[in-house]
């Protein structure tokens, strides 16, 4: 049953007539010059939404978002999770809502009238140039088949190859000259592979399937190991566990110190997922235990972070909740977690390192927002890529933020050998239409801190949305692979009358390090 909480329709006609008044008057002083009555119906409006938004998540400031992405957009999506419903360009209360409706409007007019008519988006302060790069493109493409969808690229040590995963779920080993041989097909899309030696398996391999691609809550993901040189294709893999809400990440380690090997990995979801620990049994099965209950868990590391010689995991939400949480392993098969950095749910987390910029033995945050297949489609000034600075009891502090649209990952390497560490960037949500080279860009430190920004212009070469750093041509230098999901459907563009140019079959580039050969 569908009802309104106290309200008959001349309370609600009172209502918008509020609200219309409200809206003239602080749209005709620029928000300034409000009555005294439109100023506390403001600030119930703010006080409501802090108290019923930030139990989800960080309640978000007006001002990051414009009206109308407000108005059409957000405030639609959220209202049914209050158990409001929008209606014919209005709201219904359904029996057990958290809210009534004049409270909810309160929130409306609180937002849509706070928030800015558009948002200003920074300039580029970055130069056009290869810098220190030359791109080095696959030799033979199959360009009367499927365009790519490449959904991972990572470089084994073991081997020494690049290897790669694609939306129809085939693992790919590429040799030297960028010359492609399938290795194995999975039951879906291939989102991370992380390589391992045992004197069982001395060329293995982790790899998580990720089910279905797009945002969705099926249970159909799976995390399987296998041997890369088995020439028993039908015994080459073992499971370690499925039923997996949308994994796209993970990580191992012995937590519980029994001499098994766990796993650590990424349900992401969409509305239900987790951060789930693998616990290997005696019997060589494994036990799914969930260490944080949310939906959104996307990268995820393991290290002994607070050296007490048991493994720690740290790990990036992206979704609502966004931020980056530190979980310390209890010794005694759990751990105890506190949040490190903590993001507003219209950020769009993509990735993070742990990584110390400044040498002082503390690891920093190397952080990336740019994620914008959401409610809110549109440019936004807060995406691109930041750097926290340790203060010290896992205190952190922004010291460096370079605005990139749509940002997806950044990674921290030496790239030109003087010490400190330089950033290789991509953005999968780039502003394509008017500043397309930003898709790839190329952070050189140039004093503690200081960064000169280079576009590298491979834009024509590919969309990217996955990377990985490593020396793949053994002359001691950091080169960079790149993997382009070429394909942009509903959802994945959101620039009107852009009609993409890049190409859409090549499923990688290497961009080689043409720095001297170093021993």
């Amino acid at each position: 049953m569908i009802r309104k909480k106290g309200f008959s329709s001349n309370s609600i006609c009172l209502l918008l007539v509020l609200l219309f008044t409200v809206a003239v008057s602080f749209n005709s002083c620029g928000g300034s010059g409000l009555s005294a009555d439109d100023e506390k119906y403001l600030a119930e409006g703010r006080a409501l939404a802090k108290k019923h938004c930030s139990g989800c998540h960080e309640a978000p400031d007006p001002s990051l978002l414009d009206k109308t992405t407000w108005d059409k957009n957000i405030l639609p999506a959220m209202a049914p999770k209050f158990n409001i419903r929008p209606f014919m360009g209005d709201y219904v209360v359904r029996t057990g809502s958290a809210m009534t409706l004049e409270e909810w409007y309160r929130i409306v007019v609180y937002y849509k009238y706070s928030a800015p008519d558009k948002l200003i988006i920074p300039q580029p302060d970055a130069v056009k140039d290869w810098a220190i790069f030359s791109a080095k493109r696959p030799q033979h493409v199959d360009r009367a088949g499927m365009p790519s969808m490449t959904t991972m690229v990572t470089y084994n040590p073991s081997d020494k190859h690049i290897y790669s995963g694609s939306g129809k779920s085939g693992l790919y080993r590429w040799d030297n000259d960028l010359n492609s041989t399938l290795v194995k097909q999975f039951p879906s899309a291939i989102v991370d592979a992380n390589f391992f030696k045992t004197t069982a398996n001395p060329n293995g391999a982790t790899i998580t399937c990720i089910g279905v691609l797009p945002p969705n809550d099926l249970l159909r993901g799976k995390v399987i190991n296998i041997n890369l040189d088995s020439k028993l294709k039908s015994k080459d893999s073992v499971l370690v566990t499925d039923s997996l809400p949308r994994p796209v990440k993970s990580a191992c380690a012995d937590f519980n110190k029994d001499g098994l090997m766990d796993y650590v990995t990424c349900g992401f979801g969409r509305d239900r997922g987790a951060l789930f620990l693998l616990q290997q049994q005696a019997n060589h099965q494994f036990i799914k235990k969930s260490i944080r209950a949310i939906p959104g868990a996307t990268q995820v590391y393991v290290d002994d972070y607070n050296h007490d010689g048991w493994p720690d995991i740290v790990c990036l939400f992206a979704q609502a909740d966004e931020g980056v949480w530190l979980f310390l392993n209890d010794k005694k098969g759990g751990f105890t977690s506190q949040n490190l950095v903590h993001f507003p749910p219209v950020y769009g987390s993509s990735s993070f390192q742990m990584v110390d910029f400044n040498h002082d033995g503390k690891p920093d945050i190397l952080y990336t927002c740019g994620d914008n297949d959401d409610y809110s489609p549109i440019l936004k000034p807060y995406h691109g890529v930041y750097i926290f600075t340790n203060q010290g009891n896992w205190k952190f502090k922004q010291t460096y933020f370079y605005h990139i649209n749509g940002c997806s990952k950044a990674m921290a390497v030496d790239f030109d050998h003087d010490g400190d560490l330089d950033l290789a960037v991509i953005a999968f949500f780039a502003d394509f239409k008017y500043h397309p080279t930003e898709g790839f860009t190329y952070h050189e430190q140039t004093s503690p801190g200081k960064f000169k920004v280079h576009e590298i212009p491979i834009n024509q070469y590919g969309r990217w949305i996955s990377m990985d750093v490593a020396d793949v041509d053994q002359d001691g230098n950091p080169d960079v692979i790149l993997g382009n999901f070429s394909v942009g459907g509903k959802g994945l563009l959101n620039q009107k009358d852009y009609k993409p140019n890049w190409d859409f079959f090549e499923p990688i580039i290497v961009l080689k390090n043409t720095l001297p050969k170093r021993p």
